[in-house]
């Protein structure tokens, strides 16, 4: 049998919320306020879970020398801390998922690379926040994602070891950081997955195709062989 989940933990965008929306909208802004045209939510979905800085950097083809890069960055976080919450949402199942770990007294927390002045308020303008038993920054440690340290972090924080924890994420660093803690890791592959990529080699424990089918493999996991 294997080790019992004590604690799930989710990356965020991607993840546990439907983040692109804003974020998509925050990068279209500030396109059009450069007098660039908008571009569609399609073409930025896959880019919002390498941060804002890649998003600008994709959105005015950029190349990684030029400094006027920053001058974006920082206008377009200025756009989105604005609109945090105007389209952001639970992925479809996921308001189940979280009551059902509840109801069975399975802890869950948030470890994320975005930075605490963003994921504070938009956990507490969902009210997330009093819900989760860690929540983890890209800027609460040192070190972020794919470095196994925030993980490690919330494991102390949810007084769980990382044989009782997994790690749902929808990027190969979140599958990495998660390995290299010692948790099981699952992709979510309804999150912000290119067409390039190839989550199926990232070596993950298992791969779920919709947040409701988190709680089908805590079943299966959990259950003695036969």
């Amino acid at each position: 049998m294997n080790n019992p989940v004590h604690t799930v933990l989710f990356d965020l965008d991607g993840t546990l919320l439907d983040t692109a929306p804003d974020l998509a909208f925050a990068l279209n802004t500030v396109l059009v306020e450069q007098k660039r045209e908008p571009l569609p939510f399609e073409q930025i979905r896959p880019w919002v879970s390498f941060g804002g800085m890649t998003m600008i950097k994709n959105g005015f083809q950029l190349s990684d020398d030029e400094p006027i890069k920053e001058t974006l960055r920082q206008r377009f976080l200025t756009i989105y801390a604005d609109h945090l919450t105007d389209q952001t949402c639970l992925f479809p199942g996921m308001a189940k998922v979280l009551e059902t770990l509840e109801a069975r007294g399975i802890q869950w927390g948030v470890v994320t690379n975005k930075a605490a002045w963003l994921t504070d308020p938009l956990l507490q303008q969902l009210n997330l926040t009093s819900r989760s038993v860690c929540n983890i920054s890209g800027d609460t440690l040192p070190q972020r994602k794919p470095h196994p340290a925030p993980l490690l972090h919330a494991c102390q924080l949810a007084h769980s070891t990382p044989e009782t924890c997994i790690y749902l994420g929808d990027a190969q660093r979140d599958i990495e950081a998660g390995q290299r803690a010692g948790m099981r890791t699952l992709v979510a592959l309804y999150g912000y997955i290119g067409a390039q990529e190839k989550p199926a080699q990232w070596g993950a424990s298992g791969l779920i195709q919709k947040p409701l089918d988190l709680l089908s493999w805590l079943e299966q996991s959990t259950t003695p062989n036969r």
